[in-house]
């Protein structure tokens, strides 16, 4: 059976029961992974453990979980409790975050983030695993840390989320898996080869690590609102300037040259017109199922192991992201 993985925003149109009724969904059609994001907003462990009462077999994942608002300890801690309550289904996805939001939202200053990640896997890790951890790192300090009677019976895969050569290699270097994000399938090869060139570099075997990938999706016979909104969406995130420059390294330079020209005049309309159809092609499956049923297939061809449909609304939300979920099956 093809793998295939969902991810489901912490939507705020979307009440408890809609999201536990979309998971029950993704668990009927065979999906592997339900993945859900935190960013602002309502936290994703929450709502992961609200799914887990009410499916049986999908395995249920942070994607990701920010690193610069929990210790190591807190990390941990929450994921041995939805692993015991998910019965081992759960997965951890870790990530960085983006300056901006780390320091505006969270007033917590975005410092060595590549050290804080690696830092961070390397304790929670051991914590999870029942050892006790002592640790004099470049960001953390900690003497004889342990979860005690806490760990999980099985510890969880962990996945790191990455876009640039440095977080990819250390996904291959320590992770058991990386979620990309935006990910052009032009890049897409050379993503694959940055994660297998850091496992090589600490002799690990590079089909250990598991490639996972958010593919936005909009399952439509009408594309013409689903690529608008496609198009804000690309301007939102190439207003961040870590996503501005990821777009600018694969290929979109021109586009995000025009798209940032049109955002400092406050002309928002025209940065989304910046957003060509190529570029939206690229990064996303907007069409019949048919059709992008056949993009993630593409994507496959390219190495993407597992890719995590991620649906994005345009009229009816639970309906779009049903629509979404109905198209794919594992």
């Amino acid at each position: 059976m093809p793998r295939i993985g969902v991810r489901l925003e912490n939507d705020p149109y979307l009440d408890a029961s809609e999201h536990q009724s979309l998971a029950r969904l993704a668990e009927e059609q065979g999906y592997e992974t339900v993945w859900v994001p935190e960013g602002a907003g309502r936290d994703s462990p929450t709502l992961l453990a609200s799914m887990a009462m009410v499916t049986n077999r999908v395995q249920l994942a942070t994607g990701i979980l920010p690193i610069f608002t929990r210790t190591p300890m807190a990390i941990a801690m929450a994921a041995a409790g939805l692993s015991v309550i998910s019965g081992g289904r759960f997965l951890l996805g870790l990530g960085v975050g983006h300056r901006p939001s780390v320091e505006s939202s969270q007033g917590v200053p975005f410092r060595r983030p590549l050290a804080r990640l690696r830092e961070t896997i390397t304790i929670t890790r051991a914590l999870l695993r029942g050892e006790s951890i002592t640790l004099q790192g470049r960001v953390f300090n900690v003497t004889h840390a342990t979860l005690g009677a806490g760990k999980p019976e099985q510890p969880p895969a962990i996945y790191i989320a990455a876009l640039g050569p440095q977080m990819l290699e250390l996904a291959g270097e320590m992770a058991d898996g990386v979620l990309l994000n935006w990910t052009a399938t032009s890049y897409l090869e050379q993503a694959v080869e940055r994660v297998h060139a850091g496992a090589k570099q600490v002799g690990r075997d590079p089909s250990e690590i598991d490639i996972a990938g958010y593919v936005r999706v909009a399952v439509t016979d009408d594309p013409g609102p689903a690529r608008r909104n496609l198009q804000s969406q690309v301007v939102r995130y190439a207003s961040n300037p870590f996503y501005g420059n990821f777009f600018n390294q694969t290929g979109f330079r021109h586009e995000m040259k025009a798209v940032l020209a049109a955002v400092g005049q406050g002309n928002h309309a025209a940065a989304a017109d910046a957003v060509t159809e190529e570029m939206q092609d690229q990064v996303a499956a907007v069409g019949t199922p048919e059709e992008c049923a056949a993009q993630i297939e593409e994507r496959r061809k390219l190495g993407l192991q597992l890719p995590v449909v991620a649906p994005f609304t345009v009229g009816n939300v639970l309906q779009d992201y049903r629509n979404a979920i109905q198209a794919f099956q594992g």
